[in-house]
């Protein structure tokens, strides 16, 4: 339609609509359109044709998720602003989807547990991140500690880089937590022979190794439920 979204009958402006109809009754493209607010003069697209324009680019919201700036800025009409608003969006949907640990006063019980809080955060993210969870006497987990971001290797999640956060906290224990982008959470030969060098410093130092969890898509891996230690 010429003249911009102001121009539309109100019925099918996203803003009138989300009032009257509810959020649920919008499109993923009008969705988008309210979070990018006005359209390109260049191209004379409205705002729902960026939307349209980025989800035929990236195909779906949860990709669109994934996509860094510079790649929402090469959808012609994206410039910073948008895609920064795009960003923080997808990125507080996805906190809001998180089960977020609560720090300082709850106990770990379960790989599940874990899961539950990193699933969301890690499952559209392109690359490995290594975390490492502190916990106290009575298994309560005090802090999250990112340890590396990139392809693991026994140079970069060394145990000195693991340990000085859990003996600066006082930490009794730790949980290894990272991310497969493949989706896959299949421990490899290399997170195998990690997790054995870091069970043996910690063992020394009297910080135990509580488990390992690989996160993947939908799913993912318990070193101790899968008796791998």
């Amino acid at each position: 339609m010429a003249g911009g979204i102001k121009a539309w009958p109100e019925d099918e402006r996203p803003r009138e609509k989300l009032m009257r109809r509810g959020s649920p009754a919008l499109s993923d493209a009008e969705l988008l359109a309210l979070i990018i607010r006005t359209g390109d003069s260049v191209s004379r697209r409205s705002a729902i044709d960026l939307g349209r324009a980025l989800l035929q680019e990236f195909g779906d919201l949860r990709t669109l998720a994934g996509a860094t700036v510079g790649e929402l800025c090469a959808v012609k009409g994206t410039g910073p602003a948008k895609a920064a608003s795009i960003k923080a969006a997808l990125e507080i949907a996805s906190r809001i989807n998180s089960e977020r640990l609560m720090i300082c006063s709850e106990r770990f019980t379960s790989p599940e547990q874990v899961y539950n809080h990193y699933h969301y955060a890690f499952r559209d993210r392109r690359k490995e991140y290594f975390m490492v969870l502190l916990l106290d006497g009575k298994n309560r987990i005090m802090r999250e500690v990112q340890i590396s971001e990139g392809s693991l290797n026994q140079s970069i999640v060394h145990p000195r880089e693991v340990f000085n956060p859990a003996v600066r906290e006082s930490a009794a224990a730790v949980i290894l937590v990272h991310n497969h982008p493949t989706g896959d959470p299949a421990p490899s030969r290399e997170d195998q022979e990690i997790t054995r060098r870091l069970r043996e410093a910690g063992d020394l130092m009297g910080i135990k190794v509580l488990d390992h969890i690989i996160i993947g898509d939908g799913r993912f891996t318990s070193f101790v439920s899968a008796g791998f230690m």
